[in-house]
């Protein structure tokens, strides 16, 4: 049965735990729109599925979800639930910087405009991104290991030999796939503390005044940026393709590194796994993992591979500030004002304009 409506206001539907953080902000949303926030319980697919058949909520024209960890329970947004959405929704704002898992360009068919958390997590990501550099040339993980397994021969081993084969970053070449906000933020810590020269490969080439803030140089072609790279770090959003394969991985520099804090379905695991147990790459850092919760089996043996449990953007700054960017773009749109990180704007205007459009790579 449909929930009922008191007022003429437009309706919200929350997805997800209730606020925490930014109440004042939560405080005026309620003063200007109806919010809907279902019990945990109706978010599973089959009973999402049924609640929006039936019309449960009512038309609402906004969705949001101010967490990662709750408000998902439905699964990927797809074809299947979108299509069953009130045709008054025109936004969907949600935490997280990725979207994956939400198929932007039938949001785009549909005219619902999809928000991310651009913005939020850069500064977290960023610091990740740097410790796993750090990481892959300072042998962090053999270290970190001989110490916790209370073995003295292994602390030895690692004491007396890890230094031969460990680098300081100063001087070597960061190539970066993906010069977006969490990209340039990577590229300017690593340029600034680390002192390290930068590359990057992107679909589009940045103004002189950001290739100039880090002193960057553009690859047009990413084989090139490969070759010249002592450590690659992906930074990219996933199209849809796996971007790091047996081909790609024989264009690295040899005994080069890999870094990954965008998305572990971006790399052939077990081609990395290849790579590293050849010697063609002597080191991998890894935020995030091709199966997630579940980590490569072959990958986890290697010493020489540092692992973090996709908590590239996982601090409370990023938290507060995922949940105050999803209030602000539904508040915006409601209101007639541009969303501040729409992700799918550019398929929404070719739609509007009778053009076919390709893959979102925002």
């Amino acid at each position: 049965m449909p929930i009922p409506i008191t007022s003429n206001k437009p309706t919200i539907l929350h997805l997800g735990e209730p606020i925490k953080y930014n109440h004042d902000l939560h405080d005026r949303l309620l003063s200007q729109f109806n919010i809907i926030n279902p019990d945990p319980s109706e978010l599973h697919r089959s009973a999402f599925i049924r609640n929006l058949k039936e019309n449960t909520w009512g038309d609402f024209q906004a969705i949001m979800r101010p967490f990662w960890n709750t408000g998902g329970e439905m699964g990927n947004w797809d074809r299947e639930l979108i299509e069953l959405l009130p045709k008054a929704v025109k936004v969907y704002a949600s935490a997280g910087a990725g979207f994956d898992w939400v198929d932007t360009e039938i949001l785009a068919e549909y005219g619902i405009l999809y928000c991310n958390g651009a913005g939020a997590s850069t500064e977290a990501v960023a610091d990740m991104a740097i410790w796993h550099i750090i990481s892959v040339f300072r042998n962090m993980t053999w270290s970190s290991l001989a110490a916790r397994s209370g073995n003295p021969e292994e602390w030895l081993n690692a004491h007396q030999n890890a230094p031969c084969r460990s680098h300081n970053p100063r001087g070597y070449t960061l190539g970066i796939i993906g010069l977006g906000n969490i990209g340039h933020a990577i590229a300017k810590k690593a340029y600034t503390a680390l002192g390290m020269r930068i590359l990057y490969n992107d679909v589009v080439r940045k103004t002189v005044a950001k290739e100039e803030e880090i002193k960057a140089d553009f690859c047009k072609d990413l084989g090139e940026m490969l070759a010249a790279s002592d450590c690659v770090l992906i930074a990219t959003p996933f199209a849809g393709k796996t971007l790091i394969t047996d081909s790609t991985l024989a264009q690295f520099k040899p005994h080069s590194r890999l870094v990954n804090i965008a998305r572990g379905s971006l790399v052939d695991e077990d081609a990395l796994a290849d790579a590293l147990e050849s010697g063609r790459l002597c080191a991998a850092g890894l935020d995030v993992h091709a199966n997630e919760p579940r980590v490569s089996k072959r990958l986890i043996q290697l010493w020489n591979v540092s692992m973090t449990s996709h908590t590239g953007g996982a601090a409370l700054e990023t938290a507060v500030g995922f949940e105050r960017l999803a209030m602000e773009n539904v508040e915006r749109m409601l209101t007639g004002k541009p969303a501040l990180t729409g992700v799918n704007g550019h398929l929404m205007r070719h739609q509007a304009s009778g053009l076919r459009f390709g893959s979102c790579l925002a």
